[in-house]
């Protein structure tokens, strides 16, 4: 993020209080608030013309579910990230997040400059939990990838064919995999923060997947996280 081409930002909370709370902390921070909503149906619709690179979102809307707002984001703009901000750490509620689309899970219990910090990870292509839910997060996707079925199909059906990713490629893959941030994997293997995103990027691109999350599932059902 940079003076001139700052982190732009939805937020999306039905409480006015907490909502304008948090759009003042990351317009104080330097990021640029896009647009506000309290309601589920708007934010997509705003979103879609407001076009934030990141929607902080509340899981408890009066019209419908994050759940079902995430899927509505995602529709209209696939490239975005949603940080989830509730107050439920509920197992199911955080799963249910993150299946949907979510790029990150915090309570608002989290402390302002954490928060204000996960804003520019998500931005910046991290899975972002609260301390406990990336460990579910990540075991949750080793018990689907260890389920019945797995490597499973058809008789005599072809396996479609794996994209070709480079050493360093797979190397990163299998740190995202154990749930490394971009800056532990970049501390780890002598690199740049840049480089490293770039890496994430184009395994994303060659294998026609949106974010981290999705990433991280991908490596974990081939045994990556080993």
């Amino acid at each position: 993020m940079t003076a001139a081409n700052p982190i732009r930002v939805m937020v999306v909370d039905d409480h006015p209080m907490w909502r304008e709370g948090v759009a003042r902390d990351l317009t104080e921070a330097g990021f640029l608030v896009v647009a506000t909503s309290g309601e589920g149906r708007q934010a997509i619709r705003v979103a879609a013309a407001a076009r934030p690179d990141v929607v902080v979102l509340d899981l408890q809307l009066p019209d419908i579910s994050g759940v079902e707002v995430i899927l509505g984001l995602r529709a209209a703009l696939p490239a975005v990230r949603v940080l989830m901000l509730s107050a439920s750490g509920e197992q199911q509620s955080v799963l249910d997040a993150v299946k949907a689309g979510a790029t990150g899970y915090l309570v608002k219990s989290t402390a302002p400059a954490e928060f204000l910090e996960a804003v520019h990870r998500t931005a910046a292509g991290d899975a972002v939990f609260t301390p406990g839910l990336a460990g579910l997060v990540l075991g949750e996707y080793r018990r689907l990838a260890a389920g019945p079925g797995r490597g499973s199909g058809p008789a005599g059906a072809a396996e479609p064919a794996t994209p070709q990713l480079t050493e360093r490629e797979t190397e990163v893959l299998r740190l995202v995999a154990k749930g490394m941030s971009y800056k532990q994997i970049a501390q780890r293997l002598g690199l740049s923060h840049r480089t490293v995103q770039n890496h994430v990027q184009n395994t994303l691109g060659k294998l026609q997947l949106h974010n981290r999350v999705e990433l991280t599932r991908y490596a974990i059902e081939r045994g990556l996280d080993d």
